[in-house]
């Protein structure tokens, strides 16, 4: 177990529960530190079906942050949490750092909003398909897509491939 990974998981109300919790556990089971990041530190945050989830840091944390990946949750969280520039900018530094970063369901509006998605292959829940398209994206139907420092799954289904694939991308099990 190597405790000295940090990863990051942004979180805002009504993202997808087992979208954000599956993920995270199994990234602190694999030993890393995962602080979850939203528009305000200590405050708690609803999931779709009632699961809550408390802050770690806020966005304006994120300019003086180091980490070694990112986690961006589906739900309908990623439509708020792709408004914030702090965020954006957050995100884009990761990617240029070639650090992973896991994206499930509709988290990819996040990474189309900053501008990254050009060139890439990902997938993601069908119904932003066209939006990935249209960013200049290539679209797959598949469980899980990993382009690069990527790391894209369609919905729950695919959480069990897509939390294991991003835990050996973070860990360099994967190339």
């Amino acid at each position: 177990m190597n405790a000295t990974k940090k990863v990051v998981c942004f979180v805002d109300d009504e993202f997808e529960d087992l979208e954000l919790w599956y993920p995270v556990y199994r990234v602190r089971e694999e030993g890393a530190e995962v602080l979850l990041a939203g528009p305000e530190r200590g405050r708690k945050y609803i999931g779709k079906y009632g699961v809550p989830a408390v802050a770690d840091l806020s966005y304006d944390d994120l300019a003086a942050l180091d980490c070694d990946g990112l986690l961006i949750v589906g739900g309908w969280a990623p439509d708020k949490i792709r408004r914030d520039r702090r965020v954006l900018d957050f995100v884009r530094r990761v990617d240029q750092a070639g650090k992973p970063i896991g994206q499930i369901c509709h988290a990819g509006w996040v990474l189309i909003s900053a501008k990254i998605a050009a060139g890439r292959t990902v997938t993601s829940t069908p119904g932003i398909r066209d939006d990935w398209e249209n960013a200049g994206a290539t679209w797959l139907d598949e469980p899980v897509v990993i382009d690069r420092n990527w790391i894209s799954a369609r919905r729950p289904p695919d959480l069990p491939p897509y939390a294991k694939a991003f835990c050996d991308k973070l860990y360099g099990r994967l190339s």
